[in-house]
């Protein structure tokens, strides 16, 4: 039984949140980033790094920023050495990145030579992303995937040989959804590590051979188990495009990517932000990867009863955001969390407004409902029951992918064991109670409607605030999470450029939907 909302003031959310990020696109298309523009190198075929571990797509475009041209675009330099010779964008990206003199770009090939060089360079750049693709949905489709909601676990050891042991124990335990922590800090760094790793605080660092590495124990575990199994990390960042492409081409199923998480949480600068998430959601829509948003952290630094309605009204500009990105709404896993204090008189009802909310006002989006974590204690049989009552209200309210909640969370990283239990815990709840929803009939004036309406209304109004003084102010003054990020704060200010009116990026011009 659906909650009695009204429709209008849904559509004038969403009409608020479409100005908002709109206003912020045209900050978007005028400017690139460092990120992008290695992103731009990588499709290109470019890898490696030198004896100190930098990067070569770093180097590049380093480089070309230090000098003040990179506003032309990375794929213009890169191009014009093709032209003048380079026999692949490898040797065309060493020359650059070590070259003796640094090409100005002025003289010698046209921007139509230039695009005319990169043509097949860039179709095999798609073309990497397509077939990791394809791969994935012929899985899917021979394997079948488990019911709603599925079944998401972390794993977070250091070690990737081990995560990929312990990513096999947890679909053995009935996982459907597996995703790696992502080491503690990374999204601080500028850079993606290359290779395997072995040791990492807190997780474990997001490389693509670490990728490569969870993706192809999964691949293995999921034939014997006879179901398709998800693997996750993290888009977000500094290099946040960079692993969007290196997700997508290793055949990830979803990533963590936020419009405003790496803002809020990690202080990078809201013009690199925002200018990332943009050119990350156009990777991620050609591939066909779930976004994990993140407004569950919100309730983190905020509380979850008088900050509701911030919740949402992030999800619908994430949802803005992600549709001027191409990105369709069965891609979006917009996120939320039951993290209202437990202590609180009725307070399973107010969990239950917010999820049925926030279910209805996307019906077609693979929701992401989280656990509680803030309200946990070292009382791990209490906190076991809040996670019952958790799994209870995801499998009423019809969420699409819940990360379970593990009894020990105020204590350590799960166990095998608590991870077990966990699974345990949920499976029974979603068999006990798979279609509880449907006998449900909300009371017209009881606490459940009045709680969800009143949320509703508070985030149609605080929409109608951000869209009349826009995006960056409202940041700055906390709106959101109650976290405030000035505009020109922030790290990786100095990594946004703008766009020269010879711009050239064939990749963007293929996600865009236009012929290279």
């Amino acid at each position: 039984m659906l909650l009695p909302i009204d429709d209008a003031a849904v559509a004038e959310c969403r009409a608020h949140a479409m100005a908002i990020a709109t206003d912020v696109q045209r900050f978007i298309d005028r400017h690139t980033t460092v990120a992008i523009e290695r992103t731009v190198l990588r499709a290109f075929g470019v890898d490696g790094a030198d004896p100190d571990g930098v990067p070569l797509v770093n180097a590049c475009v380093e480089r070309h920023r230090a000098a003040g041209t990179l506003g032309r675009g990375i794929a213009t330099f890169l191009g014009r050495r093709i032209c003048r010779g380079a026999t692949d964008a490898q040797e065309a990206a060493e020359a650059i990145a070590y070259g003796d003199e640094l090409d100005d770009g002025e003289g010698g090939p046209s921007t139509e030579e230039v695009r005319r060089a990169l043509i097949e360079p860039t179709r095999r750049g798609i073309e990497r992303i397509d077939a990791a693709r394809r791969h994935r949905d012929a899985d899917r489709a021979r394997l079948g995937v488990g019911g709603a909601p599925l079944k998401y676990v972390i794993v977070a050891t250091g070690n990737i040989y081990d995560d990929a042991d312990q990513a096999r124990a947890a679909a053995q335990a009935g996982a459907d959804i597996i995703a790696v922590i992502r080491s503690t800090a990374q999204s601080l760094i500028d850079y993606v590590p290359i290779g395997a790793t072995t040791e990492g605080y807190g997780g474990t660092w997001a490389t693509q051979e670490n990728f490569r590495i969870v993706r192809a124990a999964l691949d293995d575990e999921q034939d014997k188990v006879g179901r398709y199994l998800h693997q996750v990390n993290y888009s977000s960042g500094l290099c946040m495009p960079e692993i969007a492409f290196l997700g997508a081409v290793e055949r990830l199923d979803m990533l963590l990517n936020d419009a405003m998480y790496g803002i809020l949480f990690r202080d990078i600068n809201p013009r690199r932000t925002l200018c990332d998430q943009y050119f990350s959601r156009r990777v991620i829509a050609r591939a066909g990867i779930t976004i994990n948003t993140g407004e569950d952290n919100y309730l983190t630094t905020a509380d979850a009863i008088d900050a509701a309605h911030t919740v949402v009204a992030s999800q619908f500009v994430n949802e803005a955001f992600a549709h001027l990105a191409g990105l369709p709404d069965e891609l979006m896993g917009l996120g939320h969390a039951f993290e209202i204090d437990k202590s609180i008189e009725d307070s399973f009802l107010l969990e239950i407004a917010q999820a049925q909310l926030v279910r209805q006002l996307f019906p077609r989006h693979p929701i992401k409902w989280m656990p509680a974590t803030k309200h946990k204690s070292g009382d791990i049989f209490w906190s076991h029951r809040v996670d019952g009552l958790f799994d209870l209200v995801g499998v009423a309210t019809g969420q699409s992918i819940e990360l379970l909640g593990m009894m020990t969370e105020a204590i350590h990283n799960p166990y095998l064991m608590d991870r077990f239990i966990a699974l345990k815990g949920a499976d029974y709840v979603f068999r006990a109670c798979r279609h509880l929803g449907e006998e449900i009939n909300w009371k017209p004036n009881g606490r459940v409607v009045t709680r969800a309406q009143t949320v509703l209304a508070e985030a149609q109004e605080l929409l109608g605030v951000v869209r009349a003084e826009g995006m960056f102010p409202a940041i700055a003054r906390g709106v959101f999470a109650d976290v405030k990020r000035p505009e020109t704060g922030g790290r990786g200010l100095a990594g946004v450029v703008e766009r020269a009116t010879t711009y050239v990026n064939p990749i963007l011009d293929v996600l865009e939907g236009r012929t290279p």
